[in-house]
C-alpha cells in the first residue's frame, strides 16, 4: 500500500514538468507550457518501494487547454540503466531525494500497469492513502496472463508512448487526451484492453478519455 505524505517537493513535479514537457515529440505547445495538475490516479508497487503515478497535468499557457497524461515513477536510488529517463530530482520532505522518471521506461510501473488492465492490481486515488478509485475503468479481452517484470523499450512519436509487452501487444499510452462524451470511455474498437478516467476540466466541468489502449500491435 502507498502512503500519501502530505509535504513539500523542491522543486515540485509541476516546476519539473516544465522543463520536461517540451523535450516531448508528442508536445503541442508552441512555447513554453505553464502546467496544472488536474487529475489522475495512483497503482500500488507490491514491494512498496516505488511511487506510481499517472498524472493528468493540463497546459494552461494558452486558451486551447491541452491536457497530457505522465505516467512517474518515483525512486529513492536512480534506476539502472534509465538516465535518459529521468525527468529530475526532488528533494522530498519524508523521505528525502527522490528521482523521478518517466514511468514508461521503469518496468515496476509498467508491470503494474498490465496487471491494471489484466484485472488484478487496483486503481488508487491520486491524493489519498488506501482509497481506491472507482472512476478508473478498465477492460481487457484478450487470454488470461501473469504479468511478469520486465524492461520495456517504449518508442516515442507525435501519437504517443508505445511499450512492446512480452505477450507480443503493444501499450498505447495516449500521452495527449482527447476528451469523449461517453462515460465511462469505451475502449477503440480492436483493442485488447484499455484504461480510462476523467479529470478536472474548466468551469466545473469533468472530461473524460481513454487514458491507454492494449492492442495486438
Amino acid at each position: 500500500m502507498a502512503v500519501i505524505h502530505h509535504t513539500t517537493l523542491k522543486p515540485t513535479k509541476l516546476e519539473l514538468l516544465t522543463d520536461w514537457l517540451p523535450t516531448r515529440p508528442w508536445y503541442r505547445g508552441a512555447a513554453a507550457p505553464v502546467p496544472a495538475k488536474s487529475g489522475g490516479f495512483r497503482l500500488d508497487d507490491p514491494e512498496g518501494e516505488v511511487g506510481i503515478e499517472f498524472m493528468v497535468a493540463t497546459d494552461t499557457a494558452s486558451a486551447e487547454r491541452t491536457a497530457y497524461l505522465v505516467p512517474l515513477t518515483y525512486r529513492g536510488a536512480p534506476l539502472e540503466g534509465a538516465g535518459h529517463a529521468l525527468i529530475g530530482t526532488a528533494e522530498h520532505g519524508v523521505l528525502g531525494k527522490r528521482w523521478v522518471y518517466d514511468g514508461c521506461h521503469d518496468p515496476v510501473l509498467v508491470t503494474a500497469l498490465l496487471s491494471l488492465i489484466g484485472g488484478t492490481a487496483q486503481a488508487m486515488a491520486q491524493s489519498i492513502t488506501d482509497t481506491p478509485d472507482h472512476e478508473v475503468t478498465r477492460s481487457y479481452a484478450g487470454a488470461p496472463f501473469t504479468p511478469g517484470v520486465f524492461t520495456p523499450e517504449p518508442a516515442d512519436d507525435r501519437d504517443g508512448t508505445r511499450v512492446p509487452t512480452p505477450h507480443g501487444a503493444v501499450l498505447h499510452v495516449h500521452r495527449v487526451l482527447s476528451p469523449t462524451a461517453e462515460n465511462p470511455p469505451l475502449p477503440p474498437q480492436g483493442a485488447l484492453g484499455h484504461v480510462a478516467t476523467g479529470w478536472a476540466g474548466p468551469d466545473d466541468t469533468r472530461l473524460r478519455a481513454v487514458l491507454m489502449t492494449l492492442r495486438t500491435a
